[in-house]
């Protein structure tokens, strides 16, 4: 008789996937000691939670995973080099919330060109405001978006019905039209009243925009990141929003998360805080994930190429 693989997977995901599972011998995990306890002797895990310490301390004992599933995008806060070492094949979330984060990116862009939070800020203090706080017409504006990925692609697409010209930033030029590469958009950053920020988290991207890009930008032209804090220079930022050296920021993300209440960056004019939310407004992220699941499966099984593999090397 053949031995079943072992496998162990949060009971969250569990009537998403368990029919598919038959030829498995799965673990289904309500807590963290109960994942500690299985992660050394299984061959497949899917071990995600939103404590991504706990998380990585309990990856760091599966030391007999041939395949670690995921359905974060960034993979920074994994063992990366142990899985590497160990042969384990690790599948991430790259493009399941990419359509959802960036609507939040658009409603990022919307707010800042309007100013709706200053408007709901009167609302609250039942003020009637006679002249509107943001008067900036998102019609034919230049938006840069920096990381050309799936969250990338869908912010464009989306920007697209709003007559915005897009350039896109990626790793590699692929001779798209508007597609640029690492080395040439920071000599453009003059152009543009939207810089999007979508690219992964490495130790490449670290403080990718700071005191020298921020100077580059136009002093209308606002800031948003949906990616990573750590890409932005938060220091520099505050100086150039204290400055007012540029129109804004929209920071759905920050370094560190949470922000620590005392943090000058809360109230720094002309900043939007939206607390690393956007990966969070779907309705049917877990239902793509298990789907995605489902048909790694098959191909595990299969020993064929999996879905959205992440380079050890590159870091996503």
């Amino acid at each position: 008789m053949t031995t079943k693989p072992k496998a162990a997977m949060a009971s969250l995901v569990r009537p998403l996937v368990e029919p598919h599972c038959g030829d498995l011998d799965v673990t289904w995990f309500t807590n963290t000691a109960e994942a500690m306890a299985v992660a050394p002797h299984v061959e497949i895990g899917w071990f995600d939670m939103y404590a991504k310490d706990k998380m990585g301390e309990i990856i760091a004992t599966a030391t007999n995973l041939k395949w670690l599933n995921s359905i974060y995008a960034g993979v920074e806060h994994f063992p990366l080099e142990q899985l590497k070492s160990q042969g384990t094949i690790l599948t991430n979330g790259a493009g399941l919330n990419s359509a959802p984060i960036a609507e939040f990116a658009i409603m990022m862009m919307l707010a800042a060109a309007k100013r709706s939070d200053l408007i709901v800020d009167n609302q609250r203090q039942h003020n009637w405001l006679e002249t509107p706080p943001g008067t900036t017409e998102i019609d034919d504006s230049k938006a840069l978006i920096i990381g050309y990925g799936g969250i990338g692609q869908q912010i464009a697409k989306k920007l697209s019905g709003f007559d915005v010209e897009v350039t896109a930033v990626r790793r590699t030029e692929t001779g798209e039209p508007n597609v640029i590469g690492l080395d040439d958009w920071r000599d453009r950053l003059g152009e543009f009243d939207w810089i999007f920020v979508s690219a992964p988290a490495t130790s490449d991207t670290k403080h990718l925009l700071g005191a020298d890009e921020f100077a580059a930008m136009k002093s209308s032209a606002w800031l948003i990141n949906v990616a990573r804090g750590s890409l932005v220079d938060q220091d520099a930022l505050l100086s150039a929003l204290n400055e007012k050296a540029i129109g804004g920021a929209a920071l759905d993300v920050a370094d560190p998360e949470p922000l620590p209440s005392d943090h000058p960056l809360w109230d720094a004019p002309n900043c939007i805080i939206t607390m690393h939310l956007s990966g969070v407004a779907q309705t049917r992220m877990f239902q793509r994930a298990a789907a995605r699941f489902v048909k790694n499966l098959e191909r595990y099984r299969n020993g064929e190429e999996m879905i959205a593999v992440a380079d050890f090397d590159r870091g996503y």
